[in-house]
Parts: structure tokens; C-alpha cells; sequence
């Protein structure tokens, strides 16, 4: 009778989906370890949303099983690839660009997802599905796009030098110029500005950008990811290269005597961000319910209103709440009119660059960090 027993509960077990058996198993709390950019998720700081309590609320009501995030960020998708490469990083869920995205598919980091379990992803529009990163979709669901761009104070910078990337190099504001502190980002500007393609494996044209970086060395003030956001804010800093989304955080809290504005060169690097799995996680029927709930339109209209870059989501974008709250300008900035994102994206998206030139920017970096 035991056994017989046994046999029914097995197979009533092979039945359940994967999310039900984990609902149904150790009693313990699951961590789910989740590695994101600064400022990409609403916290519930001032009453806000708080993403991840109301995630592991959504799961627990859902699945019967408590989950705990360990949210960490990063400030730089080399930051990312290092953490990975050196087997430091135990993460379940990551968002990284699309073109380290296409190098972590290429070393086999990433699980195909099974999006059985993510029902939410309908909600992704067919724009921002299937591109040059993930054709064939199996690793990713989008998160957010955006561009890079000039963030300049109107009050130190007279707007009608910042007519491109050129103002980056303007000895009118040597001291008060912030430049990248990633590779990629830092050899971006110079390649957009000297009308070089930013994925050519040409190593005479990576030496040109090179040299332009160093001509901009003593214009600088100093390199800077995160940082650039306190030193913009408090008018410590004049001018910055840096991601569109951002330049909304700043402009919202700039100090009374700052005067923000951003401006989108013609030739600049369309990027899109996508949340993935890594292949060692060992909670990825959580890490794609997680991943699933980011799609749900009330984290993903409080999640877009704090990272304030644009949406692939449909929820967001046909959501009144998030456009009243977004206002006018700031929509117009991240949406705008007659904006052709394949042919853009397809232009001047960075790609994964193969491993001798990869190799060979990184000694430039290095050589300009030294000299």
C-alpha cells in the first residue's frame, strides 16, 4: 500500500510545473541574487515601489515559497564581464547591454530561458525583439533602451557650443569636462566624433580615437561612472558624456544654481539593456519569475519612472500614468517624433568586438590610464 502510495505521488508530482515544484519544496527561504545597474529599479525610498518587497510578496501569494532578492549593482558592463570571468559573481539574474549580451552567448554564460514561465513577455514589443544580439530570442527579454549623450549645465556651458561631440574637447572648458570610465564608452565618443565606426577591427583607426582621448586628457576633469551623477547635480562638473535615463535623475536634483540639459549627438551609440539568466544559477524557474514580474505593469511603469530611460514594454508605454508622471519634456527626449530606432540601432549600436581587438582596446585604455 506504501509503495503504491509512493507511485501515485510521484506522478502526481511529474504533472506540476517547474515554478509549482518549487513552491512546493524545503520550507527555507530561497535568495535569489540579482546584479543591476545604479539606479535602474524603484527601491521604495519615499514611499515609492519597492520592486523587490513586492516580488517577493507576488511570489510567496503565488508559489507558497518565500524568496528573499540580494539586489548588488554595477556600474559598467566591463565591470560585469570581469566579476564573471573571474568566478567572483554567484548571480542568478543580470542586465547587461546588448553587445557584452552577445559576448556572454558567445563564452556560453546564459540559460536559454523557458518562457513558458514568463507569460508577461507579451508585453515586449516585436520592435525590440530578436536583435543582432539574440536573434533567434532565447536568452534575453528586454529591459530598457536608450542612447548616450551630452549632459551639459546652461549655466557654465553656452549651449550653442554643444553642436555634437566636439564640445567634449572644448579647451573653453578644460577643468570642468567628465569622461567615461569604461573603455567602450570613452572610446565611443571619440570614434563617433571622428566618424569612425565604433565595431571596426581596423587597429589604425582604434590608434586615431586613442589619440584623440589623450588630446582630451588634460581637458578633463576626471573619469567617472556613478560618480557623474553627484558632480553634475552639484554643479561640480560642467559637462558629461553620459546615458539619457540619467540625465533625468540629475536634472531632478540639481542644486538651485544648476541649469541641466541634454543634447544627442547625430552619430552615438542606440543600446538596449535585457535581463538575463546565468547559466550557473541555481534558481532559474525564480530567477524567470522574477524576471516576469519585471514585465507586470506596475513594476515596470515604477521601475521606467525611476530609471527614466525608454520602454519596450507596451504596458508602460500605453500606461497614462507613466506619461502624465514622465511629462512632456522628458517624453519627447526618450520618445521622440519620427525616430527610426532600427536603422539607428543598426548604424551605431556597439557590437561584440572579437577577442585580438578586444584585447587591443583594452592596452589603449591602459596606456591612456598611464600616460
Amino acid at each position: 500500500m506504501k509503495k503504491v502510495w509512493i507511485a501515485v505521488l510521484l506522478a502526481a508530482l511529474l504533472t506540476l510545473s517547474p515554478l509549482a515544484l518549487t513552491g512546493c519544496g524545503d520550507s527555507d527561504t530561497i535568495v535569489l541574487n540579482v546584479y543591476n545597474w545604479g539606479e535602474y529599479i524603484s527601491t521604495g525610498e519615499e514611499g515609492s515601489y519597492d520592486t523587490n518587497a513586492e516580488f517577493e510578496n507576488w511570489y510567496f501569494e503565488t508559489y507558497g515559497q518565500k524568496v528573499r532578492v540580494n539586489y548588488s549593482t554595477y556600474d559598467s558592463n566591463e565591470s560585469l564581464r570581469s566579476q564573471l570571468e573571474l568566478g567572483t559573481a554567484n548571480y542568478d539574474v543580470i542586465v547587461p547591454s546588448d553587445y557584452m549580451i552577445q559576448y556572454f552567448i558567445e563564452k556560453d554564460l546564459l540559460a536559454e530561458l523557458n518562457f513558458d514561465n514568463i507569460p508577461a513577455y507579451e508585453n515586449i514589443s516585436e520592435t525590440y525583439r530578436n536583435l543582432y544580439y539574440d536573434p533567434e530570442n532565447k536568452y534575453t527579454v528586454p529591459y530598457t533602451y536608450g542612447v548616450v549623450g551630452i549632459i551639459y549645465d546652461a549655466n557654465e556651458v553656452d549651449p550653442a557650443d554643444v553642436t555634437g561631440w566636439e564640445v567634449m574637447w572644448n579647451s573653453k572648458y578644460s577643468g570642468e569636462i567628465l569622461q567615461f570610465r569604461n573603455s567602450r564608452d570613452a572610446f565611443g565618443t571619440a570614434m563617433y566624433m571622428l566618424d569612425i565606426d565604433v565595431n571596426t577591427a581596423d587597429k589604425a583607426a582604434w590608434d586615431r580615437a586613442k589619440e584623440k582621448l589623450l588630446e582630451q586628457k588634460p581637458l578633463r576633469k576626471m573619469l567617472v561612472m556613478d560618480e557623474v551623477f553627484n558632480m553634475m547635480e552639484m554643479g561640480e562638473a560642467a559637462v558629461a558624456a553620459y546615458y539619457a535615463g540619467d540625465y533625468f535623475t540629475m536634472r531632478d536634483n540639481q542644486a538651485e544654481n544648476v541649469d541641466l540639459r541634454f543634447f544627442t549627438p547625430d552619430r552615438t551609440n542606440v543600446f538596449v539593456d535585457a535581463m538575463c539568466v546565468l547559466k550557473t544559477s541555481k534558481h532559474k524557474d525564480v530567477a524567470e519569475a522574477y524576471i516576469n514580474f519585471m514585465l507586470m505593469e506596475d513594476a515596470a511603469v515604477a521601475n521606467s519612472l525611476t530609471h527614466w530611460y525608454a520602454s519596450p514594454n507596451t504596458a508602460v508605454l500605453n500606461s497614462a500614468a507613466y506619461k502624465e508622471e514622465l511629462g512632456e519634456d522628458a517624453y519627447a527626449v526618450l520618445y521622440p517624433e519620427n525616430y527610426d530606432f532600427h536603422t539607428n540601432y543598426q548604424t551605431y549600436a556597439y557590437r561584440n568586438l572579437n577577442a585580438e581587438i578586444l584585447e587591443y582596446m583594452t592596452t589603449l585604455w591602459e596606456d591612456i590610464l598611464i600616460n
